[in-house]
């Protein structure tokens, strides 16, 4: 009898033993097979929105798009990174006292259109420019990532003393240099007195660049054969977008605001923003049923008829994934073509900008050390 109570107790515990080995290898192998997080390209920008910074806000909405484009021209190991923008504004007297005249506006994002929206709603208005303050903010409150072979920048423009408020701008630029971020400095007005009042320090400091900029001077922009094809494009590539979910029309709404906010800035800069939409890293996967199959390809058996367009609202399972299909098909054709026009306009403004003095506006400051900041760590830049 004891023999046999030591067999069943042997058999029980070797069986035991072969689960639990086997639920440990099914974890190891889960943990092993979990695909890494892509690489991120993280951009903050901290804008002076005191009351003389009209000029540079309108740069900024002049020029997003096109640092859009700059950033999706840069791969690592063959891949197109993440990007995601921040907004801050700092030293606008409709701030709280308490916060230092700091307002984060947008968290780190992929929400492009986002970003467009909240930019266009800036309003400048007197104020204490706090630069350490908003630097110091922008470190501890924003989530970067923590990988080394992510790119964090960030442009913080303005163009009073770099050392005003209680925040040592030396101590907060060195807490974003232990998290690998560097600082880059613009100021908005002449380049020794710039230097004179710290803006170089800081940018030193934070192991960044140092511009200055007629923050004053309107965007020129140089206008090309394609513009007006790669608009035709646009339209198009709008009909090709689902929109789903409580935020989803809203959304879609959002994106044809955005396309106006563009149009009304210039016909090149609603151009570049074509350009960013036959993008990958122009995703909205949050709204868009064609960007959310791609991440989920059974995201449509989830969803609930009061979740789609009404005209939607009566189809099955297969004929949602039909339609879907087919706008993915659609899209992904409008986006070839753009991506065609686009190199050759590209080259276009290339060849121009050769023929005359490149002017150093925001974009092009923030386009070109970008660009550097990207060879330094490892990135190709295609174009």
């Amino acid at each position: 009898m004891k023999s046999n109570l030591f067999i069943t107790a042997l058999f029980t515990a070797v069986i035991s033993l072969g689960f639990n080995s086997s639920e440990a290898n099914s974890k190891y192998r889960t943990k092993i097979e979990k695909p890494a997080e892509n690489t991120k390209i993280q951009v903050a920008l901290l804008l002076d929105t005191s009351s003389s910074m009209d000029g540079l806000i309108d740069q900024a909405k002049s020029r997003l798009w096109n640092i859009v484009n700059t950033l999706t021209t840069l791969k690592y190991d063959g891949k197109t990174p993440d990007i995601e923008i921040a907004l801050y504004e700092y030293g606008n007297d409709g701030l709280s006292q308490k916060s230092n005249y700091i307002r984060q506006i947008t968290p780190l994002s992929t929400d492009l259109d986002l970003i467009s929206e909240k930019l266009f709603a800036l309003r400048t208005n007197g104020g204490n420019e706090y630069c350490g303050a908003v630097i110091q903010d922008a470190t501890k409150q924003l989530q970067w990532a923590k990988e080394s072979n992510n790119m964090k920048l960030i442009y913080i423009a303005g163009n009073e003393e770099f050392n005003q408020g209680g925040v040592n701008y030396k101590e907060a630029i060195s807490n974003a240099l232990k998290n690998d971020i560097y600082v880059n400095t613009i100021f908005c007005g002449d380049k020794k007195e710039g230097i004179s009042i710290l803006w170089k320090d800081g940018a030193d400091y934070g192991k960044g660049k140092y511009f200055n900029i007629d923050a004053n001077q309107a965007v020129e922009y140089i206008a090309t054969p394609y513009d007006e094809e790669i608009s035709k494009c646009d339209e198009k590539i709008n009909k090709t977008y689902i929109n789903y979910g409580a935020k989803g029309a809203a959304k879609k709404m959002n994106q044809v605001t955005q396309d106006q906010n563009a149009k009304k800035v210039s016909a090149a800069n609603y151009t570049d923003r074509a350009v960013s939409k036959s993008k990958a890293v122009y995703k909205n996967e949050s709204w868009d049923l064609v960007d959310k199959v791609k991440d989920d390809a059974g995201a449509i058996s989830k969803l609930k008829k009061e979740e789609l367009p009404v005209e939607l609202q009566n189809k099955s399972t297969a004929e949602l994934q039909q339609i879907v299909t087919e706008k993915t098909k659609e899209r992904e054709t409008i986006q070839k073509e753009i991506s065609v026009l686009a190199k050759k306009r590209q080259q276009f403004i290339d060849t121009e900008s050769k023929k005359t003095k490149k002017q150093d506006d925001l974009g092009n400051t923030i386009n070109t050390s970008i660009v550097a900041f990207a060879k330094v760590k490892g990135y190709t830049v295609e174009k």
